[in-house]
Parts: structure tokens; C-alpha cells; sequence
């Protein structure tokens, strides 16, 4: 893990909030919102239903999603046209326990 990344990419309040919704999807993204929900990739959310949402245009919501993809926070899956986002809940929780243990 990149922990200088990571942290960049947790130090602006917008994509630390995607994050946030992105924990929780069914709660913050309407149920018109495209979900995508196929087999190995549940839980993912349509990059129009996070810009609608975060009231971005759609350059700045996929320059905030690929940070936190690089900083390997979230996954991606393309399916067609639509790129779905989800959180990374493993590298999460090595995030913590690494904050835990090390600082």
C-alpha cells in the first residue's frame, strides 16, 4: 500500500465523502440510481449516480474516483457502457490496522 497516496487522496473532503456514500450505497443513492449487482461485483454504483449525487461534473467526479482507485480504495468494474464503483473494503481494513499498529 501506498500510505502517502492513500492519504492524499483522504485529504479532500469531496472524496472522502464518496467514500462515505459508497459504504452505505442503498442508503445515499436513490433507488433510480444504477446499481450494479451481478455476480462477483455487488454494491457497485454507476459513475452518473455518484456525480448526480455529489453535484460534480462528470471530469471532476471521474478524476476523484480514479485517485481513489490508484490509491486502491475503491474497485472498478466497466459493464458496457457504465463504469461501476465500489469500496475496497479490504485495503480499508488494512488501512486501519496499519493506523492501528504503526502510527
Amino acid at each position: 500500500m501506498d500510505y502517502t497516496l492513500i492519504f492524499k487522496a483522504l485529504s479532500n473532503e469531496t472524496r472522502l465523502q464518496l467514500l462515505k456514500w459508497l459504504k452505505e450505497p442503498n442508503k445515499h443513492f436513490t433507488t433510480n440510481a444504477q446499481h450494479c449487482d451481478t455476480g462477483d461485483f455487488n454494491g457497485g454504483v454507476c459513475v452518473g449516480s455518484i456525480q448526480e449525487k455529489a453535484g460534480l461534473s462528470q471530469s471532476t467526479t471521474s478524476q476523484y474516483l480514479a485517485m481513489l482507485q490508484r490509491a486502491g480504495l475503491l474497485e472498478a468494474k466497466r459493464i458496457g457502457q457504465w463504469t461501476y464503483y465500489r469500496r475496497n473494503e479490504e485495503a480499508l481494513r488494512e488501512l486501519a490496522a496499519w493506523i492501528k499498529r504503526d502510527l
